[in-house]
């Protein structure tokens, strides 16, 4: 699997594993399954059992299509908003196991994801032949929204490596959950550490509170507390630099 080299803002030289053509395609083709269901059961209800076809029959054809852009709205805007959302990633991505990031190392933001959203009118085009041979040719299996925009779609199947990575304090099978991690220095993770055990050992749940609100205002995430507690995703953001780094922070 070929692997593309991401220089951080730390001069932390990471390399991840780039998603296959075919694992790409496989993600785009269960979320299309995703909207074309989307379709299938908004007609049904409107059309089914609120009777939206009578109504449509008294309305002009400009207006009529102006309904089903409205009703189909939420399939136009699927990619952008669910990778905005799931921090690169949409359900087909997800269950591929793969993620859209920045080639500079840092997270990719709203514009970013606009960007890749404009340009797969073209990617799409003559049957997504365009997107397909972009991919085929380009050294990063990258269609031309990646080019445009600055990213990379990488796998989250094997483990995303740095050369000198230690992992004796992790399970051989660890995934990180959050790559932003790499955002941080050497100085920021010694300090969340430190403060983090000593609130542990002395049970100071409004200092974890504050270094939880910290660390996601710094990384800009929005963690889900009911899933994960605040000590829960400070271990995992320490575990996640450990990974990407290879120090024992």
């Amino acid at each position: 699997m070929s692997q593309i080299a991401i220089n951080t803002s730390q001069n932390v030289n990471i390399n991840f594993s780039i998603a296959s053509v075919g694992e790409r395609m496989l993600a785009f083709i269960i979320d299309l399954l995703i909207k074309v269901a989307y379709i299938i059961v908004i007609l049904y209800v409107f059309f089914g059992f609120l009777g939206l076809g009578r109504l449509l029959s008294g309305m002009d054809r400009w207006s009529v299509i102006a309904v089903y852009i409205a009703l189909t709205f939420p399939v136009y805007i699927y990619p952008v908003v669910l990778e905005s959302l799931m921090e690169g990633q949409t359900p087909g991505k997800k269950l591929m196991k793969i993620r859209v990031v920045k080639i500079d190392g840092y997270q990719a933001s709203f514009g970013d994801y606009m960007i890749r959203w404009v340009f797969r009118l073209i990617d799409t085009s003559f049957a997504g032949v365009i997107g397909l041979i972009s991919m085929i040719v380009s050294k990063d299996n990258k269609r031309l929204g990646d080019m445009a925009a600055g990213t990379a779609v990488i796998s989250l199947k094997n483990n995303i490596n740095i050369s000198h990575t230690i992992l004796e304090n992790l399970k051989e099978d660890y995934l990180p959950s959050f790559p932003q991690v790499i955002a941080l220095s050497d100085n920021d993770m010694r300090i969340i550490k430190d403060n983090f055990l000593k609130a542990v050992r002395t049970d100071d749940r409004q200092v974890i509170n504050r270094l939880s609100e910290k660390i996601k205002s710094i990384l800009k995430l929005d963690i889900d507390h009911s899933k994960m507690t605040e000590r829960q995703f400070i271990n995992v953001i320490i575990k996640d630099y450990n990974y990407y780094t290879g120090k024992d922070s």
